[in-house]
């Protein structure tokens, strides 16, 4: 059923001519306009990086929670729907609540051009200050420094997760770069969360954190994270934690958790919650098995994965996920947007698949076509095919693998377009 926020939606996307377009001036703009809601959040934890934002989010999320506290939370892209990117004291924001607050934005913006994130965005602050809880996640959406999250002038914490290559045409050719581009966030005498990071980009992060005199808590310095005989251990200067692994599978995530651990021990939060953190998140589209639904039931004896990494960082931790599971015919369906790096993200994975069914992501105008992800696959030696959507790519495959472990990979707007299948089903 098209609900009342769609049609809203789409008005806005006509406001600019460009989905991406990097200032903070049209945000500021708008938020003056609608009385200033920035100022009014409760205190905010934001978090930029280009893997594992999200993860680290639903962690702290899972671990204020547990202990009591009204968490909003603003992440993007959706999957399903957009009321995903909207959580209000924990709930998703309603229908008729997102409703009434991008109206109203819409209305306070009043044709002035403003990008889709931009005004999107706005409504979401301004749904959040309205709302009473304890905390607030930010989740940057691209980069950091110009990204219009990046508002809050006095945040409770700042975060970084591992910063690799992804989006260069917005944020710089190097890892230098990009890292400073994140480091945007840093705000001077807030203390930063640091995930592991390659040595060139946490010299530009440390150095932009001791600039304006930003207390530093790094990976490797000040928290250690790792896992013994199947379970996870923390460490920082308030001691040693011993805790199950994170319900999030794969382990990437260890290095997620360590971040939100740290997170939470720094707000003050106790050894339970940092155990709620790595047992109670849930993040869809990250490794997430899909045992039920009409894919599943398409495909009784294959097991299903939907995953939405999609840079070649996020293909080096999914082929490492993968080669620890127990051995079974593994194929790929994959689909792509055609800024990404398709050959850099599937070579990893060529180590641990069988072959690839390639597709173009429905309804995306950005999909990379079928046949140029096919040929990506086979120049990094998988034997690849096309396939004209998801359940003809599963059929393919259980034709002549019944049994195959399939994992559909490459792009969030393929996980979404995946999910709704399954909510439809």
């Amino acid at each position: 059923m098209t609900q009342r926020s769609d049609a809203i939606l789409d008005r806005m996307m006509a406001l600019h001519p460009k989905l991406i377009d990097f200032t903070l001036d049209r945000v500021l703009h708008l938020l003056d306009v609608l009385g200033n809601p920035h100022h009014d959040l409760p205190p905010v934890i934001h978090i930029a990086g280009t893997n594992g934002k999200g993860s680290t989010q639903a962690m702290i999320r899972a671990g204020l929670q547990s202990a009591g506290h009204r968490v909003h939370a603003y992440t993007s892209p959706h999957l399903a729907r957009f009321h995903e990117r909207i959580r209000l004291a924990g709930d998703l924001i309603t229908e008729d609540a997102l409703t009434d607050v991008l109206d109203e934005c819409y209305a306070a913006n009043d044709g002035t051009p403003i990008t889709y994130f931009e005004i999107t965005t706005c409504a979401a602050i301004l749904a959040m200050a309205r709302t009473p809880a304890d905390y607030t996640l930010l989740e940057v959406g691209l980069g950091g420094r110009l990204d219009c999250t990046n508002v809050v002038d006095r945040p409770a914490l700042t975060i970084i997760t591992p910063v690799s290559l992804d989006h260069q045409a917005f944020l710089g050719d190097t890892l230098p770069q990009i890292a400073g581009e994140k480091a945007g966030i840093i705000k001077r005498g807030v203390p930063v969360v640091i995930g592991p990071q390659d040595d060139c980009a946490l010299e530009v992060i440390e150095a932009r954190a001791n600039r304006l005199g930003a207390p530093i808590l790094a990976h490797g310095q000040h928290w250690q994270i790792g896992t013994e005989r199947g379970r996870m251990t923390y460490m920082d200067d308030h001691g040693l934690l011993d805790l199950p692994l994170p319900n999030l599978p794969g382990a990437h995530q260890i290095q997620n958790a360590g971040a939100a651990i740290t997170a939470l021990r720094h707000l003050g939060m106790d050894d339970r919650a940092a155990e709620a953190a790595v047992t109670q998140a849930f993040w869809p589209a990250r490794m997430q098995r899909l045992a039920d639904g009409p894919l599943a039931r398409a495909a009784p004896q294959a097991e299903l994965w939907l995953d939405g990494g999609h840079n070649p960082a996020a293909g080096e931790a999914l082929a490492d996920h993968m080669a620890g599971l127990a051995r079974r015919p593994t194929w790929l369906i994959c689909g792509m947007l055609n800024t990404k790096d398709v050959r850099g993200y599937l070579s990893p994975l060529a180590r641990v698949a069988d072959g690839l069914i390639a597709l173009s992501i429905p309804g995306e105008a950005n999909t990379l076509p079928a046949t140029t992800t096919a040929q990506a696959a086979r120049d990094v030696g998988l034997e690849a095919q096309e396939g004209r959507d998801i359940h003809n790519a599963i059929a393919q495959i259980t034709a002549h693998t019944p049994q195959a472990r399939i994992l559909i990979c490459g792009s969030l707007y393929l996980a979404g377009a995946v999910l709704r299948l399954q909510e439809a089903g």
